[in-house]
């Protein structure tokens, strides 16, 4: 088995454990409360980071740690290998009893993710990849979508943003929906679900690592507005913004996003 089959059994068996965790701690009742910038977090988000912690970390003393509920550091930046984890992607949607939210988890060696998982307790969806090896969907292998048009494509995206009035070229008429957790939307265009996942906001590490390496393993293309491919566990666990897309739309996607400007991180 190789280093990175190993990784990705080790990281599997412990979001299925933790999917069972976060769905017993909100039958149980959830305490909540916000965080500093208004978000809400819930007393299953801090469970599900602790088992997660406690289990990885143990079976791999040498990685570092990147998680939205742990406190960050500088630790990881020496590390070669880290595990980036977000522990509840989609908390709104997990509150409210909706399906819409995941556990993702990813390991990222030398600045790229090599293994992935991304757990939908409530649909009972389970994606994951190795690098260089595709991607599956409960075991099965996933594809992203073949269209070459924008015209008539399905996009996880903000309608409003998209029919706004900033673009320098028009898009054309797209069907739009939403989805709560940002991973979860890359691994429905890993599936070919959806054409195209965009966003034109900073993403933090841990709601798109795990997603850009299915997605990627998948076929579809990964980047920012810009089409600069990203890097991760940097001091600043952030991406510009996202784009995951068919290969066929990438190039149409980012000719329109490119020249918009965004506000500063």
């Amino acid at each position: 088995m190789t280093d990175y089959a190993s990784d990705l059994e080790l990281i599997r068996a412990a979001v299925l454990t933790a999917g069972e965790l976060a769905l017993a701690e909100r039958e149980a009742g959830l305490k909540i409360w916000s965080k500093s910038g208004g978000s809400p977090v819930t007393s299953a988000d801090m469970a599900v980071d602790k088992a997660l912690r406690d289990t990885l970390l143990t079976a791999r003393p040498d990685y570092g740690w990147l998680s939205e509920e742990t406190t960050d550091g500088e630790d990881r930046l020496s590390r070669r290998r880290i595990f980036v984890v977000d522990p509840i992607d989609g908390t709104v949607a997990y509150m409210k009893g909706k399906p819409w939210w995941c556990i993702p988890i990813a390991v990222v060696e030398d600045g790229r993710p090599v293994a992935a998982v991304i757990h939908a307790p409530a649909l009972g969806e389970t994606f994951e990849a190795t690098l260089g090896r595709g991607a599956l969907l409960n075991g099965r292998p996933i594809t992203a979508s073949d269209t070459t048009d924008l015209d008539d494509a399905s996009v996880l995206a903000d309608a409003r943003l998209m029919e706004g009035p900033q673009w320098d070229e028009p898009w054309p008429e797209m069907r739009f929906e939403k989805r709560n957790a940002i991973a979860y939307r890359m691994a429905l265009v890993a599936a070919g679900a959806f054409d195209a996942a965009i966003a034109l906001t900073p993403k933090w590490d841990w709601d798109v690592c795990a997603g850009a390496l299915i997605a990627t393993e998948a076929g579809a293309k990964v980047s920012d507005h810009h089409g600069h491919e990203w890097r991760f566990n940097q001091s600043d666990p952030r991406q510009n913004s996202l784009i995951c897309s068919a290969p066929g739309l990438h190039p149409l996607i980012v000719r329109r996003t490119g020249p918009i400007p965004l506000a500063p991180r």
